[in-house]
């Protein structure tokens, strides 16, 4: 089974490749911002661990005990500190999932899954996928769209957002296949449908994946190469 990374800066229109691959070309997607979400509900060991470590934020808690998510972000994107935290609660959960539902897709045969992770990098998930794939686009229309997008965001507020994740020159520079998304949503899907045939895999080596011993083979491949590559291409540009 192939698992093709799909990642990208916010606001950067990752989303919409990912909702186009999976609505239109009915691939098997896994939404790493879906299982976030759904790990930090009312009752969950994450969500009990963020309001022990965030009791101190005032309006941490919608009336129903959900989290205020707007609040929440507002906080850690300005305190790196915080934010490493909230990170170190819901990463490990997010993780667990992913490798659930990775291993679900296999079970049920699938040829090839579409792990959509905005930190694909930062949470190493990068080294199981055995395609990359980024959705970049100019840091100003970035802000632009996040601005649309999240109008209860001040410039200052999408300015830290962006700040925190890795930038787009070295997202790029890490990834198999960069997709810009400067242009039209046309341009964009006219893109997608490309990738979307560019990816599939071929019958017969998705046929030998379903053998557990190849397709255990091919996993530990796959992270031998990706260990490889970053050993001898690097983290990030020459130039950065």
């Amino acid at each position: 089974m192939l698992i093709v990374g799909l990642t990208g800066g916010i606001a950067c229109g990752k989303s919409t490749v990912s909702h186009e691959l999976k609505t239109k070309y009915h691939y098997t997607v896994i939404d790493a911002d879906l299982i976030a979400r759904e790990v930090v509900l009312p009752g969950k060991p994450a969500y009990n661990k963020i309001v022990t470590s965030f009791n101190d934020v005032h309006g941490l808690l919608h009336d129903d005990g959900s989290l205020n998510r707007t609040v929440l972000g507002q906080v850690v994107f300005q305190d790196k500190k915080k934010l490493k935290t909230l990170n170190s609660i819901v990463h490990p959960a997010v993780r667990w999932e992913i490798v659930r539902q990775i291993l679900g897709a296999y079970m049920s045969c699938k040829s090839l899954v579409i792990l959509d992770v905005p930190l694909l990098f930062e949470s190493q998930l990068y080294m199981i996928c055995g395609l990359i794939v980024t959705v970049s686009t100019k840091s100003e229309l970035q802000i632009e769209r996040l601005l649309a997008r999240n109008t209860e965001l001040s410039k200052e507020d999408a300015e830290n957002r962006i700040k925190s994740q890795m930038t787009n020159e070295e997202r790029n520079y890490k990834s198999d296949i960069v997709i810009d998304n400067s242009g039209s949503v046309s341009g964009l899907k006219d893109t997608i449908a490309i990738l979307a045939r560019e990816i599939k895999p071929k019958k017969f080596w998705t046929i030998l994946d379903l053998v557990p011993p190849i397709g255990i083979a091919s996993a530990l491949f796959t992270f031998l190469i990706r260990r490889i590559t970053e050993i001898y291409k690097g983290q990030k540009p020459k130039n950065s």
